[in-house]
């Protein structure tokens, strides 16, 4: 009998913090783009969440195609190519409409005096719902983003986009028109919904500390997802998650509405001006079938539009 069965290999424990290691280097490397990469995927999507979704696919990839390279490339138009490319999949995926060519936008003459003021184009843009986003092609989302949300040159956005310059300029203009109209429509206000008794028993049991309570509502294949920081399967080892929350103090957690969705808004000080951060929950019946608590990337937090409705 082979006495070496069930024991772990030495090189292994080397290649994974070997792995670690590039991991880490990797995200401290991206680490100064990846607010606005955040920034531009979350109105791609038309949510905060979905946005983060993507610009983890993003990275992901990009870490991959890294491995490949024989040299590093330009950092944020690299990134942020990559980030357009996986958005629109999710765009497609999602079925939010029917998706439009890239260059869509180039039937359209570049006529400048037809646009509306560029200035008052950017305070529209940073101030538009997200949802406006959706309503925007592809090309004039992306370019419209770039440009008025992020401050990017014509030229930066035809490389990071992969656009002709008049192609940028004519989805430029499409865009800004569109967002225009819309900011002159009149705002829908959001209908006063109540939060579900599942959530609210469980943030009563979060600010009671009552962390053996939660543990009981915990499905026996729940997942947790702390995002960008690691992940975890089944009762015991997401239980343990909650000892993170024991060593903590004056914390608190409220449900509200993010996207049309619900989810707990966390604020470390009662005196916060708002919430730090979010965690979602996934329910199945009573029951949480998945944690993703978004505590490790704090800017998501600023570009969220959290709806304190009836609880």
């Amino acid at each position: 009998m082979d006495s070496s069965a069930g024991k772990s290999d030495p090189a292994d424990a080397d290649l994974i913090g070997m792995l670690e290691r590039g991991r880490t280097q990797f995200l401290a490397l991206i680490e100064p783009v990846r607010p606005d990469l955040h920034r531009y995927c979350a109105r791609m999507t038309g949510s905060i969440a979905d946005g983060e979704d993507v610009v983890q696919e993003a990275l992901a990839r990009a870490y991959y195609e890294l491995s490949q390279l024989k040299e590093l490339p330009l950092l944020r138009p690299w990134l942020f190519r990559i980030a357009h490319n996986r958005a629109i999949d999710h765009w497609r995926h999602e079925s939010y409409r029917q998706a439009e060519p890239l260059d869509a936008a180039m039937d359209v003459a570049d006529e400048p005096a037809r646009e509306p003021d560029k200035v008052l184009a950017r305070h529209q843009a940073v101030r538009a719902a997200l949802s406006c986003f959706l309503e925007l092609a592809p090309a004039q989302r992306g370019c419209v983003i770039l440009k008025d949300v992020l401050d990017h040159s014509i030229d930066e956005i035809a490389v990071e986009l992969n656009l002709s310059v008049p192609a940028v300029k004519a989805a430029l203009h499409r865009g800004r028109a569109t967002l225009h109209r819309l900011s002159e429509a009149s705002p829908v206000p959001p209908p006063i919904r109540a939060h579900s008794p599942a959530l609210v028993r469980y943030s009563t049991l979060f600010n009671a500390h009552d962390w053996d309570g939660i543990r009981t509502l915990l499905a026996d294949d729940v997942r947790l997802d702390l995002v960008s920081r690691r992940k975890a399967a089944g009762r015991r080892e997401v239980g343990a998650y909650f000892t993170n929350y024991e060593s903590v103090h004056g914390w608190r957690v409220a449900p509200v509405w993010l996207d049309g969705r619900e989810v707990l808004a966390v604020r470390r000080d009662a005196q916060s001006a708002g919430p730090d951060y979010f965690i979602e929950l996934a329910w199945r019946g009573a029951l949480v079938v998945v944690i993703r608590d978004f505590r490790y990337v704090p800017y998501i937090a600023r570009e969220a539009c959290f709806e304190f409705t009836a609880g």
